[in-house]
């Protein structure tokens, strides 16, 4: 494992641990985003559709393909990694050394970096996403700002994910997503101005059916529907 996020994990042995410890049992293993994809489009908002882009916007984002109704894996498994599409050239740096990524824009812990910095005051010290969005429903204009940054940054990767990728469903999850409306307004206005083609404009953006679970719900498909989404050996 190499999580970009959490760095205490990289280079872990996970699924080698696993099998030591479960002789027999498959042990499979995904990135979260690309289980939030899988979920959704088994049992989720995007079941029925063959076409379907899941994310998960939180400590990071990150993202999962399915087309033609199967799993994209890519040349490395990364296939889908929406959030290092470029959302603003020159902007904030990236923990993957690019600037301007839609993660480093809409992360949580981003977006209270840079809600603080534009004079955002918290009642924590410690504060999160959470306490963001709960203050953008307060109408902290601030914290509602950052909302409304999040939200466009996304709409505008989203716009460029299905240009390229002629997309039926985006169902997106995580914890951010959680802020609805505050989230989901500026991100259709920004994906209707930046989706111009009119194969694009008929994609549907929901918030992931199966909430907090899909990740999990993806994660068995690799096991229960494997003929489906696992390809990996």
């Amino acid at each position: 494992m190499s999580p970009l996020n959490i760095p205490a994990w990289r280079g872990f042995p996970l699924r080698e641990r696993l099998r030591a410890r479960y002789p027999g049992l498959p042990v499979r293993i995904h990135n979260d985003a690309v289980c939030v994809a899988i979920g959704e489009h088994w049992l989720g908002a995007g079941r029925g559709h063959d076409n379907v882009l899941g994310m998960v916007v939180s400590t990071g984002v990150g993202g999962g393909l399915m087309l033609g109704g199967r799993l994209v894996n890519g040349a490395s498994g990364n296939a889908g990694h929406i959030g290092h599409v470029i959302v603003e050239p020159g902007g904030p740096p990236c923990g993957c050394g690019g600037r301007g990524c839609l993660e480093a824009v809409a992360r949580g812990p981003g977006l209270v970096a840079w809600a603080r910095e534009q004079g955002w005051r918290p009642v924590g010290a410690d504060a999160t996403g959470v306490e963001l969005t709960e203050d953008a429903r307060r109408g902290d204009p601030v914290a509602g700002a950052a909302m409304r940054r999040a939200g466009r940054a996304l709409g505008i990767a989203i716009a460029s994910a299905t240009h390229l990728c002629d997309l039926e469903v985006a169902a997106i999850g995580g914890g951010l997503s959680q802020a609805g409306r505050l989230l989901f307004d500026p991100l259709e206005e920004a994906f209707g101005e930046h989706a111009r083609m009119e194969f694009a404009r008929r994609l549907r953006i929901v918030p992931a059916e199966l909430g907090q679970t899909a990740g999990l719900v993806g994660a068995a498909a690799l096991v229960y529907a494997q003929d489906r989404y696992w390809s990996a050996g």
